[in-house]
């Protein structure tokens, strides 16, 4: 069994889908798993916490806490997951959650490939782009948390570690999986920590999956992911099955709180075609008479309205509200909120929920309960349905802020009123 840490919700969803496409059955839990935590049959097990922002020292104890669950429960082999942006501080924490799984599973050397071609974000010589702009030009040089001003990903990392970092370059890779494992020992042999390593190409992280297909620790995006899952795939006997759509057809409502520029895009075309309400947190800086707003706003709609409820705001504007009333308490009162209107939305019959945004999926997830799920087909590459068990299931669609179309949420809100197995991605 191969268990895998990711530092936020929707990166978590990301890499369950890489590895159930690749063939694996996998399970995915939200947030620390209880001791006794029943599993159906898995090959892989994604426990999705939301470390990416929290102070170093807090993201370490919690990832080593999930990797003990893991390394308990079966998994000889660990993955930890981060964003294809390479989402982190200079301080943090990346590096520091790699160091410690690193020594955790006594890994001599660890690869590093954030890359992802399917989302395009792609890795040459070292730097990461973002479609055809590099990293530190691309929107994500404005991120409010994490702004990322450096499109070199053996300088991002060296910052975050005392530990040696070494590229694997393009030309190795394309040479195939025994050039790369050969590069690898090389590395290791000279007490290199990390190999961080090229790929533009879905064939590229092919094979560097078959290159670390045994090493005890990998990290990476969901491209990796699904290179690695290919590989493992190939040595084993797996039972998966997709399973049907335990909900079916029902109300949707989007629910998105990223300020990614994509995000953004997203908003506006939903606002053209569907009601919206927007979470004013400047004007009621309260979480439950915000919440309470939305949901009477919802109740005030058609039944067969699809609607969508946001707090999504423009770069100035997000300035604006950060500097009124602080960001750290400007994202505490939304993501409260987001957290309440999810919670009332089920109450008031809702089965499905699109969200947009890490912190708003991680909000929702912790606010509705949601402990894990099963893995349905996905409505975007990346973005699968979860079902979450129990005697009332609920359909969520947790995705990345930078993650899908324009059109997306509309298209998310549409296919769940005729069956949560719809999907744009043609998987």
């Amino acid at each position: 069994m191969i268990g895998v840490i990711a530092d936020d919700v929707t990166g978590g969803t990301d890499v369950a889908v890489a590895f159930r496409r690749a063939g694996l059955a996998t399970v995915i839990l939200f947030g620390q798993p209880a001791e006794d935590t029943a599993l159906p049959y898995h090959d892989a097990v994604v426990i999705a916490l939301k470390t990416r922002t929290l102070p170093a020292d807090d993201a370490v104890a919690e990832s080593l806490r999930a990797a003990a669950w893991l390394k308990n429960h079966g998994a000889g082999q660990l993955y930890f997951k981060y964003c294809s942006t390479f989402d982190s501080k200079p301080e943090g924490n990346i590096g520091q959650v790699a160091d410690a799984l690193a020594d955790f599973q006594g890994a001599r050397l660890t690869v590093v490939a954030p890359s992802s071609p399917e989302h395009r974000r792609t890795q040459y010589m070292g730097n990461l782009f973002v479609a055809e702009q590099p990293l530190a030009e691309s929107p994500m040089s404005h991120h409010p948390l994490t702004p990322m001003t450096d499109s070199n990903v053996v300088r991002l990392l060296t910052a975050q570690t005392d530990r040696p970092v070494e590229l694997v370059t393009q030309k190795t890779v394309r040479t195939g999986a025994r050039a790369i494992r050969e590069r690898l020992d090389e590395l290791a042999a000279r007490g290199i920590r990390y190999a961080v390593t090229d790929a533009i190409s879905a064939a590229d992280l092919q094979a560097i999956g078959d290159a670390c297909r045994d090493d005890v620790l990998v990290t990476g995006a969901a491209g990796l992911a699904g290179g690695l899952g290919r590989a493992l795939a190939g040595t084993r006997v797996t039972r998966q099955g997709h399973g049907d759509d335990p909900v079916g057809a029902g109300r949707a409502v989007a629910l998105a709180g990223s300020c990614s520029a994509r995000t953004r895009e997203q908003v506006a075309y939903m606002r053209d075609h569907d009601p919206a309400f927007f979470l004013d947190a400047e004007t009621t800086p309260d979480s439950e008479q915000l919440a309470a707003s939305a949901l009477a706003w919802f109740e005030s709609l058609p039944a067969d309205a699809l609607p969508l409820i946001y707090s999504t705001l423009e770069p100035a504007e997000l300035r604006r509200s950060q500097e009124l009333l602080g960001a750290e308490r400007s994202a505490r009162i939304l993501e409260t909120a987001t957290g309440l209107i999810a919670r009332g939305l089920v109450d008031r019959g809702v089965r499905r929920i699109v969200t947009a945004g890490g912190e708003t999926s991680g909000a929702v997830v912790s606010a509705l309960g949601i402990q894990g799920g099963t893995i349905g087909a996905e409505i975007a590459p990346g973005v699968p349905w979860i079902y979450t068990t129990g005697p009332v299931p609920i359909a969520v669609l947790l995705k990345s802020g930078n993650f899908g179309a324009p059109e997306m949420l509309v298209q998310a809100v549409r296919a769940g009123t005729r069956t949560g197995e719809a999907s744009l991605a043609g998987h």
